[in-house]
């Protein structure tokens, strides 16, 4: 059985439409949401975190509020940015809000996406040594993180205030939280990557290469790699994988209204530059329920993974996003295979 969830990029913008005029609603909703998506029987609630946007930035204070509304959903990020990072700091930040959660956290990391700033990691302090690129960067913090939040020791003790010579670790910590890390993926290198490295595959429905075959088909050779460099690497447990995809299933008018359209035109493939990279982008699945469920059980990745995370459109408000879940958990999902 697979695990469906949420994930919000947490738009805000005072314009015509927009239910989330401010950064106070954005956060506000986000919470409302996850409280209503555990009530529905969603299994997880993910924030995108960009900088110099209007969206969500600083994932942990949100998180934390979620955690304290919420019982059993599980809680993440999709992705955060390793390169903007203090390591130690955030491993205080995640075990802190780990333990609030009572261990529901899953923490989606990596080098991040093409951005509105220019070099914006470098604004908050953080540049690769020389010789180095943004990926040793964000791969050396990922590290470090990894380390700190498994209890290893970071820092050197003071003799004046400790009989120990042994190197300490954060306080507090919180037990588990280092297997619930994952690794966002960009290609079939990245995602080995990660297997090797012992983290989940989060993969989105964006790839920054193209073979020529389908997007679907593309990522489940990405996922088939992961799995493969984990075993490889002597890894215990079964790791995990998520893919994203935009569900939107038109049951009301509503849904109509807005993605209407969308449907009549179809949805497929889109292959375009980005950061000079010739890259894949998956299709939307927008369109009456049953043709949905058809469509994402022949998705490869899909089938591929344990947990599909839906993009929601979150500057429609709580209530429309409430229910295009329940239309996903009920009317596409069972016979999708998705739960």
């Amino acid at each position: 059985m697979k695990k469906i969830g949420f994930l919000s990029f947490g738009h805000y913008q005072d314009v015509q439409g927009s239910r989330v005029p401010t950064a106070r609603e954005a956060l506000v909703q986000a919470v409302e949401l996850a409280v209503a998506a555990e009530e529905l029987g969603v299994d997880g609630a993910y924030m995108r975190v960009h900088h110099f946007a209007p969206q969500y930035s600083a994932p942990f204070p949100l998180l934390a509020a979620m955690a304290a509304r919420t019982s059993t959903i599980e809680l993440g990020t999709g992705v955060i940015d390793m390169r903007y990072e203090n390591p130690l700091y955030m491993a205080e930040e995640a075990a802190v809000t780990d333990l609030i959660s009572n261990g529901r956290l899953q923490l989606g990391i990596s080098r991040g996406s093409p951005e509105t700033a220019l070099d914006g990691s470098r604004s908050f302090g953080y540049l690769p040594d020389a010789g180095s690129t943004d990926a040793d960067l964000a791969r050396d913090k990922a590290a470090l993180f990894r380390r700190a939040i498994a209890g290893q020791g970071v820092a050197d003790p003071n003799p004046r205030m400790t009989r120990s010579a042994d190197r300490l670790s954060i306080d507090p910590l919180s037990p588990g939280l280092d297997e619930r890390i994952w690794w966002g993926s960009g290609t079939r290198a990245t995602a080995r990557w990660a297997g090797e490295q012992g983290m989940n595959l989060m993969s989105s429905t964006l790839l920054t290469e193209d073979t020529g075959v389908p997007f679907d088909e593309l990522q489940a050779e990405q996922i088939d790699l992961f799995r493969k460099a984990w075993a490889e690497s002597g890894h215990v447990g079964t790791p995990r994988v998520s893919v994203s995809r935009s569900i939107l299933p038109i049951v009301s008018e509503a849904d109509e209204y807005y993605f209407g359209l969308q449907a009549q035109r179809g949805s497929h493939d889109q292959v375009g530059i980005l950061d000079g990279a010739r890259s894949r982008f998956g299709k939307s699945y927008v369109g009456a329920p049953d043709v949905l469920a058809e469509q994402l059980a022949a998705d490869a990745a899909v089938q591929s993974a344990d947990t599909v995370l839906v993009t929601i459109p979150n500057q429609l408000g709580v209530d429309f996003n409430a229910a295009l879940l329940e239309n996903i958990v009920t009317l596409v999902g069972p016979a999708a295979g998705l739960r």
